[in-house]
């Protein structure tokens, strides 16, 4: 059985272009990383803040023209139009032999992109590509299969099915079951410092900061 620490956080960071984040820990995230791609548009309003990064990645159509003059030899233009700017970086780095991403920025501004982005995280998953979503408010975990997660009483947390016929929870206020829409697995709680997820393929964890 896998057991996640929500809070041992990935030391590879991809910057989006949703709203930048203002909360404690995206921002230790971004500060205390190793390595940064920061996403076509996102560099508009990242770079300003005076933080470092590796590379720019996108198809280039939303970067600022002086961005694109002084880091030329820092960005990577991929006109694809399969796979929006987040994947792009994501893939990148799993080229490069990186399967363990945080991804900050995902969310906000647009709501369609904001549901598509954190859907996304359950296909990086298939992938052999861990990368969760850490927004001002909470996190974003793919997992499989049995997991413990690590949690605190009084938390709130939600788990999305994404194709789990099993599906059922030690350490939770409510029961879960295979839902088959997502609304039903949200407004959970946890009742112990971990809670034991019982399934038998993909979910969607939520834990609220």
């Amino acid at each position: 059985m896998k057991t996640i620490n929500p809070y041992k956080y990935p030391t590879t960071v991809v910057v989006g272009n949703g709203e930048f984040p203002q909360a404690s820990l995206p921002l230790e995230i971004i500060d205390n990383a190793q390595t940064i791609v920061v996403c076509d548009g996102a560099a508009n309003h990242y770079i300003p803040t005076g933080r470092k990064f590796d590379i720019i990645i996108g198809d280039g159509d939303s970067m600022l023209p002086e961005i694109r003059k002084e880091y030329a030899s820092r960005i990577i233009i991929s006109s694809c139009q399969e796979t929006n700017d987040q994947t792009k970086a994501v893939q990148h780095l799993a080229s490069q032999g990186v399967k363990d991403i945080a991804i900050v920025g995902a969310t906000g501004k647009r709501d369609d992109h904001t549901l598509g982005n954190i859907s996304l995280l359950i296909e990086y998953f298939k992938q052999g590509i861990t990368a969760r979503i850490y927004t001002d408010h909470g996190i974003f975990i793919p997992a499989q299969g049995n997991t413990t997660i690590q949690t605190r009483v009084g938390q709130q947390i939600s788990i999305f099915n994404f194709g789990c016929t099993e599906l059922s929870a030690q350490g939770l206020k409510y029961p879960i079951r295979p839902f088959d829409n997502w609304w039903q697995g949200t407004l959970n709680e946890a009742t112990a410092d971990h809670c034991i997820i019982n399934a038998n393929d993909l979910y969607l964890i939520y834990l609220a900061l």
